[in-house]
């Protein structure tokens, strides 16, 4: 006599506060709203990324709780995170390889909610959202690159890449990749240094050039006790105008070290600075003023001299062997270590 066991998958709703770039699509996730008479489920999750949408995270799961038990929690609570699942609390295409930081680095919230650096199994995805991937060992980090190689979509780095970290062979898999779109961070005054260095690295790659402009990029961390709108822009300015990468102004904890009295001025500092347009037309100002950021400048082979010069074959196009931006060859061999 055989026993058929059925198997029950429940049935679970994801609900969001706020929808944001990376907020997931399917049936499944609800964003900001109360419950309608044809919503079933086994249980509700609220999950709530930023602290000023607890509020409105903890009202809607009052308003769940009469389809289903309901659980809040995210990373405004100090969820640590687990295992990444794609598509469950991010879109489809973002992916998460490892989680925590071995930097202590201060107002970070990081160490504290996720703890130590630690491997996850890595799962497909072009947008790497880990807090410091660098930090991790080489072997997976080339492991993450090798899985990205193979994606449909180009990389994009929006997690962010620590500039102090970032070597010469990381730069020769970038050059592989060709992202889309890879952050750094200028949190603090002492990472000014690091920064310039890893802009310079990538100018001398040919990632950071005219052409690609506004695919690197540099969070700006802003508002903490004693900083002013006026030293904010100033950093601001000096990411885009000297290193000729784009930024994005990223306000602390919504102004809560902020002096009231500033308020307005952070909030215009933020929106000038975060607007794609702004940002771009600054870039555009920078690099026609400014000879390009790189160690070793290079220069424009005249018309004449592009006429004459061989042509090499790379990937079934022509292309000249004046042109400025060097092969994955001619970096490696001029970058050996």
């Amino acid at each position: 006599m055989s026993v058929r066991v059925e198997q029950f998958v429940l049935r679970t709703l994801r609900i969001f506060p706020r929808r944001t770039n990376a907020t997931p699509d399917d049936e499944l996730a609800i964003v900001n709203r109360m419950p309608e008479l044809w919503n079933e489920a086994d249980t509700v999750q609220v999950s709530v990324t930023f602290e000023w949408d607890k509020p409105r995270g903890e009202a809607l799961a009052e308003q769940w709780q009469v389809v289903a038990p309901v659980e809040v929690g995210g990373p405004a609570y100090g969820d640590p995170g687990g295992e990444f699942v794609p598509g469950q609390f991010l879109r489809h295409g973002y992916t998460i390889t490892s989680r925590g930081c071995p930097n202590k680095c201060p107002r970070c919230k990081v160490p504290e909610r996720e703890g130590a650096l630690r491997l996850l199994p890595i799962r497909d995805g072009h947008d790497v959202l880990d807090n410091n991937l660098l930090a991790c060992q080489r072997k997976h980090i080339e492991a993450v690159f090798q899985m990205l190689k193979k994606q449909k979509h180009r990389p994009k780095f929006t997690g962010g890449l620590e500039a102090a970290r970032l070597r010469p062979w990381h730069v020769e898999w970038l050059l592989r990749l060709k992202p889309e779109t890879l952050w750094m961070a200028y949190d603090r005054p002492g990472e000014w240094e690091p920064l310039r260095a890893a802009v310079r690295m990538l100018a001398d790659a040919g990632i950071v050039a005219p052409h690609r402009k506004k695919r690197t990029g540099a969070y700006v961390l802003m508002g903490w006790r004693g900083d002013t709108p006026e030293a904010a822009e100033k950093r601001l300015r000096s990411v885009i105008y000297e290193l000729q990468i784009k930024t994005q102004a990223m306000w602390l904890d919504n102004g809560a070290e902020s002096r009231p009295e500033d308020a307005q001025a952070w909030r215009d500092l933020r929106k000038r600075y975060t607007d794609a347009a702004s940002v771009g037309a600054m870039i555009a100002e920078a690099w026609q003023q400014c000879p390009p950021f790189r160690s070793v400048p290079r220069t424009e082979p005249s018309a004449a001299a592009k006429a004459r010069a061989p042509v090499r074959i790379s990937g079934g196009r022509k292309q000249s062997a004046n042109v400025g931006t060097p092969t994955l060859e001619e970096w490696v061999r001029q970058n050996a270590r």
